[in-house]
């Protein structure tokens, strides 16, 4: 059995991977950590798993736990991760990042957004950007992983066909994004408090979402150039989901086959991206709960744009769902083992 440890387990995310490991038949959870409930029982935080989970909360001490198990996840905040890890502790254990602490190459760019500095830029490099469907080969056996973000993650694989396919123009995309208000976090915020959040949807972080540089560094790594994009996230009153629609001028005309086949190219093997029938807009309510992401499209001839839109949930395949996958690329197993859960409705 693969020992995994958990620091960051009472957030949304850390909860997620709970609950998904908790169904995985190789993976072992020994370390239930939390800084906030320190010697609290798993079970009083999330009822959920009472008498299902007996143990306690624990630190977040990473040397300690590095001599405990195989694999660490750090569902944390931006700067943990980073200010934790060192070559000790990567030479006993993988470790699969749920932070933006290595998602970014240029350390400039990841302390321009995230205004914060990085502590141990020399794993930059070595840690590979783990989405799954785009980077597999890249993933197995590496020791450090940086997970993508959940904004990030329904982006990029909405848009990569079409982007590494050069059928849009990289340069005109815009991303209009909707998430459920479990992707800010379990924190107490008067923002998120539900007078603020019910009833409305605003945009926020306009110009200025921390995701956007990651989105632009890996949708340039397709087309082969540095691109500039538009993005804006939407906050909508409900608890999970991530609904992108995505605008680009076309760079000729195409039909409706012309774009599926490059869809298909890239995910008709892949068990967790669904290309819907034609015709059909993906939902946030048919992927609750689940890894997987649906993305469609529309050709639009009067601008001579595509449409292009994808859906997925937040905590799953933008957090949880997709750290466990890249566990089980790196350990060699299954990569479905432990995610083939259908999606929950209603």
């Amino acid at each position: 059995m693969i020992k995994a440890g958990i620091i960051g387990s009472t957030g949304y995310a850390g909860n997620e991977i709970v609950r998904l490991l908790l169904g995985h038949k190789e993976v072992e959870i020994v370390w239930y950590g939390s800084r906030s409930y320190i010697d609290q029982k798993y079970a009083e935080v999330y009822q959920n798993f009472f008498q299902i989970v007996d143990a306690k909360c624990m630190d977040d001490n990473m040397e300690e736990l590095a001599e405990q198990v195989d694999v660490i996840f750090t569902a944390t905040p931006q700067g943990l991760c980073a200010s934790l890890v060192n070559d000790d502790i990567l030479s006993k254990v993988k470790i699969i990042d749920l932070s933006a602490d290595f998602r970014i190459k240029d350390v400039n760019v990841y302390e321009q957004w995230y205004g914060i500095e990085h502590k141990s830029p020399q794993y930059i490099e070595e840690a590979v950007y783990g989405l799954c469907e785009i980077n597999r080969e890249q993933i197995k056996g590496k020791r450090l992983v940086a997970n993508p973000g959940c904004y990030t993650t329904c982006s990029i694989l909405t848009l990569y066909p079409m982007v590494k396919e050069g059928l849009i123009d990289p340069h005109s995309i815009i991303i209009d994004a909707k998430s459920g208000t479990s992707g800010a976090g379990r924190g107490a915020k008067v923002n998120n408090l539900y007078c603020e959040v019910n009833e409305n949807i605003k945009a926020y972080g306009v110009g200025t979402h921390r995701h956007t540089p990651e989105i632009e560094e890996q949708l340039g790594y397709a087309c082969g150039e540095e691109i500039k994009l538009i993005f804006t996230p939407h906050l909508v009153p409900m608890n999970r989901g991530i609904l992108v629609t995505a605008y680009a001028n076309l760079k000729k005309d195409v039909t409706y086959e012309e774009v599926k086949a490059a869809y298909d190219k890239y995910y008709e093997k892949e068990k967790f991206v669904r290309v819907l029938e034609k015709g059909v807009c993906p939902e946030t309510r048919w992927v609750e709960g689940s890894n997987f992401v649906d993305v469609n499209f529309k050709i639009e001839p009067r601008t001579n744009r595509l449409i292009m839109m994808g859906a997925l949930d937040n905590l799953v395949k933008g957090a949880a769902g997709q750290a466990v996958q890249n566990m089980n690329l790196v350990f060699g197993l299954d990569e479905t083992e432990g995610l083939m859960q259908a999606p929950m409705f209603p």
